[in-house]
């Protein structure tokens, strides 16, 4: 018995020794890291317009008409003083013989009143109303004579033609656009859309560098002339004007970009940004990060984001220099949750 008892024993033992051990803790998940970088404004704007003469200049006649003729075609070059076009004058010059005939009877009238007048053989009222006729009429024969004179458009100086929106025999009403010119001695623009964010960074006259395609991509030199003073209400940009160094070959509706150097002191402005691939959940301006802290464990932020640039994106709020950031297995992470970390610095 004693003998079955103490066998009885040892295999109880045998058998605990060979149960399987528990399994050990799974290894924290290894996630890529990236440090939130604390970067500077890029030296330069970039951005693309077109090519235009700084002044064009709408012509149209002071009073409707039929277009007797139009003597340029678009693209011509045309000098001071140069006839452009002209009204059928008919109808002008019959409304200034009217005029000039209705002249010389209320001055006729006016001047058989006055000696009654003067004698108080008539009331005061009928020799103002016949003064007033007078009056009116030299106005009416100094309109017909302005028409008459404004049938005709002539070049105010050197230029070229843009633009040809009507045609001979065209009847256009008071200030309709006959032509369109463009004066040389203005000068070439490119005229291009900034972001409000870039608009503030530049100056008037800071240096500028423009490529246009259609001259070979040969560089030309231009520097700030103007800038918008309000956003565009459709857009929300802002326009810039690069005056450019003149070339002969230039046209107005060539595509240029051009690299227009910042203001230093906005350049130095330190900015935070962040790759894309460590924001989630991004929503009206803010988004969600995993931060990694101390003890390797991620902590759910909220950040408040800006543009999204070439380097990553910019945190406006939430998040500090130096920080580390998770860039992968977002959709596996939980806030608290301890993970091996794979650094990475920007």
């Amino acid at each position: 018995m004693r003998y079955s008892l103490l066998l009885s024993l040892l295999l109880l033992l045998a058998a605990c020794s060979n149960a399987a051990a528990p399994p050990p803790p799974p290894a924290p998940l290894a996630v890529r890291v990236a440090q939130v970088g604390a970067g500077a404004l890029a030296e330069t704007v970039e951005t693309a317009g077109t090519v235009a003469l700084r002044e064009e200049t709408v012509l149209a006649f002071t009073s409707g008409g039929r277009i007797a003729r139009i003597l340029v075609n678009e693209g011509d070059r045309v000098r001071r003083g140069q006839l452009l076009a002209t009204l059928d004058v008919t109808p002008i010059s019959a409304g200034l013989e009217a005029a000039r005939a209705e002249q010389v009877r209320a001055r006729a009238e006016l001047k058989r009143l006055e000696p009654l007048m003067a004698k108080g053989w008539i009331t005061r009222p009928r020799y103002e109303a016949a003064l007033a006729a007078a009056q009116s009429a030299d106005a009416a024969v100094k309109a017909q004579r302005f028409a008459l004179d404004t049938a005709r458009i002539v070049a105010s100086g050197d230029g070229v033609v843009l633009s040809r929106p009507a045609e001979p025999g065209q009847i256009v009403a008071e200030g309709m656009p006959v032509l369109i010119v463009g004066k040389a001695a203005s000068g070439y623009v490119l005229r291009a859309p900034l972001s409000d964010r870039e608009a503030v960074r530049l100056t008037r006259g800071a240096p500028a560098r423009v490529v246009l395609e259609a001259l070979d991509g040969q560089p030309l030199t231009g520097s700030v002339l103007e800038l918008g003073g309000r956003a565009d209400r459709a857009t929300g940009t802002f326009q810039v004007e690069i005056a450019l160094a003149p070339d002969p070959r230039l046209r107005s509706g060539l595509i240029g970009r051009a690299s227009i150097t910042a203001n230093p002191a906005a350049t130095a402005a330190p900015r935070l940004l962040v790759p894309p691939l460590a924001i989630f959940g991004a929503r009206a301006g803010e988004g969600f990060v995993y931060v990694l802290d101390n003890q390797n464990k991620v902590r759910l932020r909220k950040v408040r984001l800006g543009q999204t640039e070439d380097g990553g994106v910019l945190v406006l709020g939430g998040l500090a220099p130096g920080e580390w950031v998770a860039v992968a297995a977002l959709d596996r992470l939980r806030d608290g949750m301890t993970i091996s970390p794979e650094r990475r610095k920007p």
